[in-house]
């Protein structure tokens, strides 16, 4: 949340201060601290490119910042109260925020797309918290491979062996400030789970933009790199994006009712279901993000629902009052959070607003329900379905959503021309 305080730790001779771009990847500057009392006054300037450029950092003409108006200036201020960096003596961090030369919010600023939908809940007497679960790979950097071996999906053998990689990033990004519950092996050598516990929904992607980049610059530390790519192996687990939500009223969660899932809770799945399969490019903007969606690969295919079942797009968690949420299961952990959160809460208010009664809950398969709506498996099919939801235009914004959807259309076509080893080595030498 906002803050008001932006005094330096003591001995601090440098501030990190930055915000999540266009994929929620984390972009600022390193400043002295000697310069950072008028950094707090003025702001920190930057071309709004770092808002409409890839994960590669390569630029086009878009409708916000182009080679017309040449690219303008915004700022940045921060937003949170700097904090030591643990493994970097003198080095403090903060989030920004950022505004506008006309001092307004900058309109292609991903954060203002979630804020729009968190204010929309307070209105309802609303707030969304959200738990965030994202998994990664921690590689070799030279061979880009696993240096463990075979799956150790919970184990705690596996877990000790990496534990002097796991152990500083729970350890040190806690210190930051990052409320971290767990962690634990995942299903493919190299990959592992952290969970961040549940928070308001604007300081959570907040979390999620934060925490990536700290777990890549701890792994670097240590020896390692650190992908949140969706797929980075064909055979293995891909990296997902759990997102666990729950409505409060005070403080009562408004999905429980006596330990089940309540009325306004089966509604939010309603809304969620409807919508699940036009914003899938929210959640999975690239193509390879769609390589993890395949059946019986605990990543979802279709908008099934049900309880306590990996299987479904949308699980639902009951149990006691606190502890009673909806699961979505579908998104990429390199999904921008801002974008995928504020869509899903977007679903799942006009569910609420709209009494939208979802499917019966699958018992069982969710591979196998006939009841389901299938979700886009692949990028063209993503597009397609977001470039004709006029509801996904306006939950994301004009400009915003041009950019999005260009920068997606974009990787479609780059991938698409380019002949792959695997092609070579099937064709080249039969035909």
């Amino acid at each position: 949340m906002a803050q008001t305080d932006f005094s330096l730790p003591e001995g601090t001779h440098t501030v990190v201060m930055g915000l999540g771009d266009l994929n929620g990847i984390l972009r600022g500057k390193r400043i002295p601290a000697s310069h950072w009392k008028t950094i707090c006054r003025e702001g920190n300037a930057y071309s709004n490119v770092l808002f409409a450029m890839d994960m590669t950092c390569d630029v086009w003409d878009t409708p916000y910042g182009n080679f017309e108006n040449g690219y303008p200036d915004f700022h940045m201020f921060p937003l949170t109260k700097p904090v030591a960096i643990p493994w970097e003596e003198g080095v403090a961090i903060c989030f920004a925020r950022a505004e506008g030369m006309d001092h307004k919010p900058v309109p292609i600023d991903p954060r203002q797309v979630l804020l729009r939908q968190v204010e929309r809940a307070a209105t309802m007497g609303i707030e969304v918290n959200v738990g965030c679960e994202l998994e990664f790979y921690l590689l070799d950097p030279e061979t880009k491979l696993p240096r463990d071996k075979g799956i150790g999906v919970y184990g705690l053998d596996r877990a000790a062996e990496l534990e002097h990689v796991l152990g500083p990033i729970r350890r040190q990004i806690n210190e930051v400030g990052i409320p971290i519950e767990q962690s634990n092996p995942e299903y493919a050598a190299g990959q592992v789970e952290v969970n961040i516990r549940y928070g308001d929904a604007l300081e959570a992607a907040d979390h999620v933009v934060l925490f990536r980049s700290l777990v890549k610059q701890i792994a670097h530390a240590h020896g390692y790199l650190a992908t949140f790519m969706a797929k980075p192996f064909l055979k293995e687990s891909g990296n997902g994006f759990h997102c666990h939500y729950s409505l409060w009223q005070g403080d009562k969660n408004i999905f429980a009712d006596g330990g089940t899932l309540s009325e306004t809770g089966r509604h939010f799945v309603g809304g969620l279901q409807k919508r699940m399969a036009e914003a899938s490019i929210c959640g999975v903007p690239t193509p390879n993000g769609y390589r993890r969606r395949t059946p019986f690969s605990f990543c979802p295919i279709n908008n099934s629902w049900g309880g306590d079942n990996r299987t479904v797009g949308l699980r639902a968690i009951e149990g006691s009052d606190k502890a009673t949420r909806i699961e979505k299961r579908d998104a990429g952990a390199d999904a921008n959070p801002y974008f995928l959160l504020a869509t899903d809460i977007a679903a799942g208010l006009d569910g609420i607003e709209g009494q939208i009664e979802p499917s019966p809950r699958t018992v069982g398969s969710g591979y196998k329900t006939a009841e389901a709506d299938p979700i886009p498996t692949d990028l063209a099919t993503a597009i397609g379905l977001a470039r004709s939801s006029d509801w996904l235009k306006n939950v994301i914004g004009g400009d915003q959503y041009e950019i999005m959807m260009q920068q997606s259309e974009r990787e479609l076509d780059f991938l698409g021309q380019q002949v792959t080893d695997v092609e070579r080595d099937r064709y080249l030498g039969n035909f």
